[in-house]
């Protein structure tokens, strides 16, 4: 029988290594079906640790159906400077632009896109792909058969999403937008 201390050590290391985010379930699945209330409890007990925690580096977020230990918001502005020292690349305009567009319209084609944006979106395309943010779920039965683009579960984590319904309504995303000119003019002008 594993000592509960145990459970809860193993359960923090399991979402510290972990790459996406991990349902309940999985999470229980790797104890005895002896231990699953003890397992259960040992969860609650990590989950409450992480609850309201500014003095951590690091919280633990419901994010895509399952959990996932992320870095607390408010230490973003150290992060992003770490991450330009270290050279991680990051979204140009047009690709959040173009990742926007696909969020809200999908399942949608790259021509699609090209009518919305007016800059052909072959590289943006690439890149998104790359990062994993998109992927092609098929084919439209049209003339030329072109590609169908939607998010993936890697653009849900990335934007703290539990669901496509929790991104802000369409409006909201627009008037942000449109009220700052020189955001539209570089979304206009900018790309790859």
């Amino acid at each position: 029988m594993t000592e509960r201390a145990d459970m809860e050590a193993v359960l923090e290391a399991i979402l510290f290594v972990a790459s996406e985010p991990l349902a309940k379930e999985k999470l229980l699945q790797v104890f005895d079906e002896a231990e699953a209330e003890a397992a259960e409890t040992a969860l609650e007990a990590v989950l409450a640790r992480y609850e309201n925690t500014p003095d951590r580096g690091v919280a633990l977020e419901k994010v895509a159906g399952g959990f996932r230990l992320v870095t607390r918001p408010e230490l973003h502005g150290y992060l992003r400077r770490f991450f330009e020292i270290t050279g991680r690349s990051k979204l140009s305009m047009a690709a959040l632009e173009t990742l926007a567009i696909i969020a809200y319209r999908q399942p949608i084609t790259g021509p699609e896109i090209h009518e919305l944006r007016g800059v052909q979106p072959s590289g943006v395309l690439k890149t998104l792909l790359d990062k994993r943010l998109i992927k092609i779920s098929g084919r439209r039965q049209v003339v030329g058969k072109p590609f169908v683009y939607r998010t993936t579960r890697d653009f849900l984590m990335h934007f703290g999403l539990q669901a496509l319904e929790d991104l802000p309504p369409l409006e909201e995303f627009e008037e942000t937008f449109s009220s700052e000119p020189e955001l539209q003019m570089s979304l206009e002008t900018e790309d790859l």
